[in-house]
């Protein structure tokens, strides 16, 4: 299998760059991130971001800004020429996933953004938290989603789909390899409401989940930590080096 590149979801530092923006886009770039995924600009335009970044040698890979929804979707097909990219996400709170009804409503304005973003060239992720991958009538509710929504694809987050050990994250990934272009690599103690590990560090098997996606498919590896006990620079930086040395990512030299 190929070696795909690693990124880093920049919510995981949003406390370090709203303190010191330079200094740590900078120790981001030292970790060895061939790419960015933004969760907001810090104060700088689009153009203004993507021109800090490739300065220090990375690109974006994606973004989760602006979040693709009915009312932002002219924005956010505008924003992604302007940051050069080709994949946009989207993603969903618990109770549009509490009812099947709930469910076949949150796949029907899916459906509808992505006839939007795929005519712009782009592509639709959704990025799942847990309850998506919790049970619903005997049926795990992504899958009665996926079935909905059978164009968009999956920014799968291997973590929050063991919902805290109640499914195999490996076993998901392949389930859904055809339609995962991104990965979020994130690892944890799978204890609820516990603080995020850096990659490795955790109880997901993450070569496993890895070697489950389809190679053709899987674009990029993203290292995310929503929160962390630990300094969140060496965190991500950590991470950043597990998945170089374990082959699951490739990092910068």
């Amino acid at each position: 299998m190929g070696i795909k590149p690693i990124s880093v979801q920049l919510y995981s530092l949003r406390e370090q760059l709203s303190e010191d923006f330079t200094g740590t886009m900078k120790a981001v770039a030292d970790a060895g991130f061939v790419g960015v995924e933004p969760a907001g600009f810090y104060g700088h335009t689009p153009a203004e971001f993507r021109k800090i970044v490739e300065d220090l040698g990375m690109v974006i890979s994606s973004s989760h800004s602006p979040w693709c929804t009915p009312d932002s979707v002219n924005e956010v097909i505008d924003v992604a020429g302007v940051l050069g990219m080709k994949y946009v996400a989207c993603g969903y709170g618990p109770d549009y996933f509490k009812t099947v009804d709930a469910i076949k409503e949150t796949a029907d304005t899916v459906n509808g953004m992505v006839e939007k973003i795929s005519a712009a060239g782009l592509t639709l992720m959704q990025h799942n938290h847990f309850w998506e991958f919790e049970m619903l009538d005997g049926r795990l509710k992504y899958d009665i989603y996926a079935e909905l929504c059978p164009d968009v694809q999956f920014e799968l987050d291997v973590y929050w789909a063991a919902n805290f050990g109640e499914c195999d994250s490996a076993e998901q990934v392949k389930k859904f390899a055809k339609r995962t272009p991104f990965m979020h690599a994130k690892d944890g103690s799978l204890l609820r409401d516990a603080a995020l590990l850096a990659a490795g560090d955790g109880k997901i098997d993450l070569k496993a989940c890895v070697a489950a996606a389809d190679d053709d498919v899987l674009q990029w590896v993203v290292v995310e930590l929503d929160r962390c006990d630990t300094d969140m620079i060496e965190a991500v930086t950590r991470s950043c080096r597990y998945l170089s040395e374990n082959g699951l990512g490739k990092a910068r030299k």
